[in-house]
């Protein structure tokens, strides 16, 4: 599809809310069973896909409450080859699955529009989790890239992403469809990416990689505390436009080892990614990631934007 929109999370006269941790709070809040922790599936179901409206409602509150717009990213983090092979879901099946996933970020669009809330719909694409070239890592998210690019998505975010090259390749993928593109990274307990690059490394390295091709970057699935050094003095801070932060302050391996859900406590939460706006001059859009819900996100806003 082609005629988008100026994405309005760049304009910087509003802000926006986001969604938690999708994953961790059907599972662990909703009782869902999700294999390979993936979300993905539910849409194709009426019952699971009435979950699905129900989690976005919590964060359609946040918005209204504060009076901010909403990015709606759709449940997809894992609707990639690798994944849907692991899950049975053939290649057709795929496409139709990460269709349907918009069709269901409209409907939560078109309640946003009837209280007057600016909605921005996006496909969100996860990592392979294995180390790509940048040529293979176009190659292998493309076809996801496509099915967004074929419905009306305002623009596609990577999420999780640890890995400079592969944020490359995706945004190049992104580029060749014309569909805009965002790049959140993840970082390790010390703030530095899996590979060891600082994050102002990566971000520089993508902007260098693909003449700037990419509408922003965001950091996601790292703690408040994780990010205190990170966010050093230049102008690439100008291209971090948003957060979504975990609730706990384990490591991705503890986390990945864990049987329970660390919910941290939501008002400190809150109050250290509010803190983290201080250094980010372009940011505007604020959610959580793994053990974070609704909770989260509000008590973030209500210090962003207190009533």
């Amino acid at each position: 599809m082609t005629g988008r929109q100026p994405l309005p999370q760049l304009a910087g006269d509003q802000m926006f809310v986001t969604d938690g941790g999708l994953e961790t709070d059907l599972m662990f809040h909703h009782g869902l069973e999700l294999p390979c922790f993936a979300a993905f599936p539910l849409v194709a179901d009426p019952d699971s896909r009435e979950v699905l409206r129900r989690y976005y409602a919590g964060y359609l509150d946040v918005a209204r409450r504060h009076g901010t717009g909403f990015v709606v990213e759709a449940p997809t983090w894992r609707a990639n080859p690798d994944w849907a092979a692991q899950l049975g879901i053939s290649v057709d099946r795929l496409d139709a699955l990460n269709r349907q996933a918009i069709e269901l970020a409209e409907e939560v669009r078109a309640t946003a529009a009837a209280d007057g809330i600016t909605a921005v719909v996006s496909g969100c694409v996860g990592p392979r989790e294995r180390t790509m070239t940048a040529a293979e890592a176009q190659d292998y998210h493309a076809p996801q890239i496509a099915s967004f690019a074929a419905t009306t998505a305002d623009l596609v975010t990577a999420v999780t992403i640890n890995d400079a090259a592969e944020a490359v390749g995706i945004v190049r993928a992104a580029t060749a469809v014309d569909v805009p593109v965002a790049v959140s990274f993840t970082v390790e307990t010390d703030g530095r990416l899996a590979t060891g690059q600082s994050l102002r490394e990566a971000v520089e390295q993508v902007d260098a990689d693909t003449a700037d091709a990419a509408a922003y970057f965001m950091v996601n699935c790292a703690h408040p505390s994780h990010l205190t050094s990170t966010f050093e003095d230049g102008p690439w801070l100008r291209r971090v436009v948003g957060l979504r932060l975990n609730a706990s302050a384990r490591s991705h391996a503890e986390l990945d080892d864990a049987e329970d859900l660390d919910e941290g406590d939501p008002d400190d939460f809150g109050a250290g990614t509010a803190a983290l706006r201080e250094r980010l001059p372009a940011a505007t859009v604020f959610g959580g990631c793994c053990g974070t819900d609704a909770r989260h996100v509000a008590a973030i806003w209500r210090r962003l934007v207190p009533h």
